[in-house]
């Protein structure tokens, strides 16, 4: 949004389900939705089904994973993540009945019926695979999920983000959410002199996943207003690796402020929900109005009991609408997209082998 067309409207305060406070939520259940016995048999039968046939997670589309009650349900929650409180937790996938495929297969069959999943990486990974492979994250070419380290708050590239648990860590991990609405009115409450910096073009570092002569780094701006929504994007470590490139310029004071201003709000006590998850445990989030994070954990010694979730990109059937200018990045960041895979590094199993 260009600074001069700002209205009145978009730097008022936001009231909205996506504008909540983790202190209202702790001891609130409302957040989880629990599986019905009657919803569980439809996914074990969908899931036999797709054995039986031997469809491979590639292939599957929704019509070959049915669930006659289950679905509706489905498109109700994903009308909440895009147009509600912007998070839900699904209880209740029984994994302990399953091998890890087909708890995979479960999962991607859930994600079908509320779009469609994209790449997360440039390897065109499509289920990601979210566990520690001992990378360094201070290499600009890992990512967060490679590692065990803590992970700070942000956004990804896709409409909607979900994880599933299949084993949890021996300690740590624990998944922490904050609404990225809800900082945006902080902002401006305590610094409205900061607050149209949001709609000012800030340039995002591609974290070397760039295609062929395409630049290693983009711009757009960290939100936008559309129809009524706002949207925000936020990935603070990319913001500031970008900067490491010829062509970005430096960041003003009043920018650097904008983004420390940022960090500490979602520090707070009483702004953050966290949430510890089980085996079978589904988070999805809206990537346009929840930041998440995730705090250091330690591992099992054995492989098989390593911290493991499978991770879903997921562009909605019924998405909301996206400017332009915030819509700038989905060959990078915070684009309903994800991130293209680059053509010699292409796995063709897009990390859905078991």
């Amino acid at each position: 949004m260009n600074e001069q067309l700002m209205t009145e409207s978009s730097l008022s305060r936001v009231d909205s389900p996506a504008a909540w406070y983790g202190r209202d939520l702790r001891h609130s259940d409302s957040w989880i939705e629990e599986l019905t016995d009657g919803e569980i048999e439809e996914l074990l039968v969908a899931v036999g089904d797709i054995e039986r046939r031997g469809i491979s997670l590639l292939e599957m589309r929704r019509d070959d994973f049915a669930l006659p009650g289950l679905a509706q349900r489905l498109r109700g929650l994903a009308a909440e993540l895009d147009r509600g409180r912007g998070f839900w937790l699904l209880r209740g996938i029984p994994i302990e009945r399953m091998s890890r495929r087909d708890a995979a297969v479960a999962y991607w069959g859930i994600g079908l019926h509320m779009g469609v999943p994209v790449s997360q990486n440039s390897r065109g990974h499509m289920l990601g695979h979210v566990t520690d492979e001992g990378v360094d994250m201070r290499n600009t070419d890992s990512r967060g999920y490679q590692t065990r380290v803590g992970l700070p708050y942000h956004t990804d590239s896709s409409d909607t983000v979900g994880l599933l648990c299949l084993q949890p860590a021996r300690s740590g991990g624990a998944s922490s959410l904050v609404s990225s609405i809800t900082v945006f009115n902080e902002v401006l409450d305590r610094r409205p002199d900061l607050a149209h910096l949001w709609f000012r073009d800030w340039y995002f570092d591609r974290r070397n996943e760039q295609q062929p002569a395409q630049d290693p780094f983009f711009k757009g701006p960290l939100a936008g207003w559309c129809e009524g929504l706002l949207s925000i994007r936020y990935v603070r470590p990319f913001l500031d690796s970008a900067l490491r490139f010829d062509g970005v310029p430096p960041r003003t004071e009043d920018e650097a402020a904008l983004l420390d201003l940022i960090d500490a709000i979602t520090n707070e006590d009483g702004i953050a929900l966290q949430m510890d998850f089980r085996p079978g445990d589904i988070q999805f989030i809206s990537n346009y109005t929840t930041l998440h994070a995730r705090t250091s954990y330690k591992d099992w010694p054995e492989p098989d009991r390593k911290r493991h979730l499978l991770r879903l990109w997921i562009s909605l059937d019924d998405g909301r609408p996206l400017t332009e200018e915030f819509s700038s990045g989905m060959l990078g960041l915070g684009g309903r997209g994800g991130i293209p895979p680059v053509p010699e590094l292409a796995d063709p199993l897009a990390g859905t082998e078991f």
